[in-house]
């Protein structure tokens, strides 16, 4: 008998063959790398620590490849990210081995990292995977600024038990009647 695949295994197909064929162009892959590195800064800013390690790395540049799109980071001596300038030679090079945009969702959900490949300097690579452990961003202070302080927390305790919601769902856990108990039989 045949296992059944995945609903989304046709997006997965879908994915890859329109992102095989499809290249954004050039302008736009900046703008968007851009926004991004500005995304990474205003969390960088909440966390002085990271700033700091930061700051000792400044001029060393990562680069970032998973599929088609690849993005070279330089530290500043601010402690704060930016794109590197063209030419730049990357010192440590992380690959994100899934290729499914889907796979790394249902990871990410179930609070796991995507597979990365890691070549070049180790010291780097160990202080980057202290920054994805420990710097994340503080979504309800942010929103907190826009809305006040009640209807943030508020709407930031609707999402984390949404996520949680969406965590057990990925991981297999519906909460079904007598799933978390003895059966009688």
């Amino acid at each position: 008998m045949a296992t059944p695949s995945s609903p989304f295994s046709f997006l997965d197909g879908l994915f890859e063959r329109i992102g095989s064929r499809l290249q954004p162009p050039a302008w736009a892959v900046h703008e968007i790398q851009h926004r991004a590195v500005l995304f990474l800064n205003h969390v960088l800013q909440q966390e002085p620590e990271a700033q700091q390690r930061l700051m000792r790395q400044k001029g060393r540049v990562v680069q970032f490849e998973w599929r088609f799109v690849t993005m070279r980071l330089i530290a500043t001596p601010a402690g704060l990210l930016d794109l590197a300038p063209e030419g730049a030679i990357p010192e440590l090079t992380l690959m994100v081995a899934d290729a499914s945009p889907l796979d790394i969702a249902r990871s990410t959900l179930r609070g796991d990292k995507p597979t990365v490949r890691i070549v070049g300097d180790v010291q780097l690579a160990a202080e980057v995977n202290w920054l994805v452990d420990h710097v994340r961003w503080d979504v309800e202070d942010d929103l907190a600024r826009l809305i006040g302080d009640v209807p943030a927390h508020t709407v930031a305790g609707v999402a984390r038990k949404v996520a949680g919601a969406v965590r057990q769902f990925a991981a297999g856990k519906t909460g079904q009647p007598g799933s978390g108990g003895a059966s009688a039989e």
